[in-house]
């Protein structure tokens, strides 16, 4: 995989949800802050997102806004409307009520039922949702992102955005066979592109930073070649030959633009990517070791207690916990 997949893989925990909500003249509602990042996109009208300590948002139609850190924020009609308290009811804090989650209430938007000759024509249409996130340890490449990403509907960019909004938008029109399996492909095509997006449009301006490392050609080079295999047994100066620099150019530039030296990000990767082994497979801890660059189990599990502050059984034992405690929220929620 490549550096933005896995920072996503490494975060993501559960499945995300997303639903279509109509509005009607003056509305506003405030979003507590949640362990989620949100979004909001506009199908059809306007509405303002209303950071809570930044500057208000216009969104247009085909706008779209990522909360990556799950901050309390403000969606209205209006930058002056009062806003009401957020009233969700299922998991995933960026739900307005339980009907916009439920794929079958937009049915109103045309679907079955002659809805939509009944009810009047929405000022704003929206598409929200939520990605439940892991910030126990998030990856920098998403922790350094802005508590707001306004990806603006510019005509002609970001075409493969366009066509996830609009995907998702049909798909979440009616309830069809397989919904739910093409609505969680979407929703993860959605983020990538998003982030995607955003990157693209910020490398040309931040001289340091992970938007500015990706699109370096050398520190770039670099990190593909710690993800794509983490066991490999690297030193600073085999990864500046991947970079094609030397050793010591190579290093002050890595450091420079991802924040950290090379090694201690090599480390960081794979202590990460063994804690996402031990969470989803069975894996005998021997492989786990030798699948993150540690000769022995127990130079492995040293260092992972060290990075943790759990030994790599127990870290696994609790992850499962978690794991079925959440199926059984889910199934209860159907």
């Amino acid at each position: 995989m490549d550096v933005l997949s896995d920072a996503i893989t490494s975060m993501r925990t559960g499945r995300p949800h997303a639903g279509r909500t109509e509005k009607h003249g003056s509305w506003g509602v405030r979003f507590p802050d949640s362990e989620g990042a949100g979004f909001h996109v506009v199908l059809q009208g306007t509405c303002w997102v209303l950071p809570g300590d930044g500057e208000p948002i216009a969104l247009g139609p085909g706008d779209v806004v990522f909360l990556p850190h799950g901050r309390g924020h403000g969606l209205a009609d209006s930058p002056n409307t009062s806003l009401a308290a957020f009233r969700g009811s299922l998991p995933g804090p960026f739900a307005e009520d339980a009907a916009s989650l439920d794929t079958s209430a937009s049915d109103a938007d045309g679907g079955a039922g002659g809805g939509a000759d009944r009810r009047p024509r929405p000022d704003t249409l929206l598409l929200c949702g939520a990605y439940l996130l892991d910030r126990a340890r998030p990856h920098p490449l998403l922790g350094e992102l802005p508590q707001a990403l306004h990806i603006p509907a510019r005509l002609g960019r970001h075409p493969e955005l366009r066509s996830a909004v609009e995907l998702l938008g049909g798909e979440l029109e009616r309830t069809r066979p397989g919904a739910s399996a093409v609505l969680t492909s979407l929703l993860d095509m959605l983020l990538l592109y998003v982030l995607r997006a955003w990157y693209e449009e910020q490398s040309g301006h931040m001289s340091t930073g992970w938007a500015a490392a990706l699109h370096d050609r050398a520190v770039s080079e670099a990190l593909r070649a710690i993800h794509r295999d983490p066991a490999h047994p690297w030193t600073v100066e085999t990864l500046g030959q991947a970079a094609g620099l030397s050793r010591a150019a190579f290093a002050r530039r890595f450091t420079a633009l991802a924040g950290q030296p090379p090694l201690a990000y090599l480390t960081w990767w794979r202590m990460t990517v063994a804690a996402r082994l031990l969470r989803e497979s069975e894996l005998p801890l021997r492989a786990v070791a030798e699948r993150t660059g540690y000769a022995s189990e127990f130079a492995f599990a040293k260092a992972f207690k060290r990075e943790y502050g759990v030994a790599p059984g127990g870290y696994r034992r609790r992850g499962q916990e978690s794991a079925g405690a959440l199926a059984a929220i889910s199934l209860a929620q159907r």
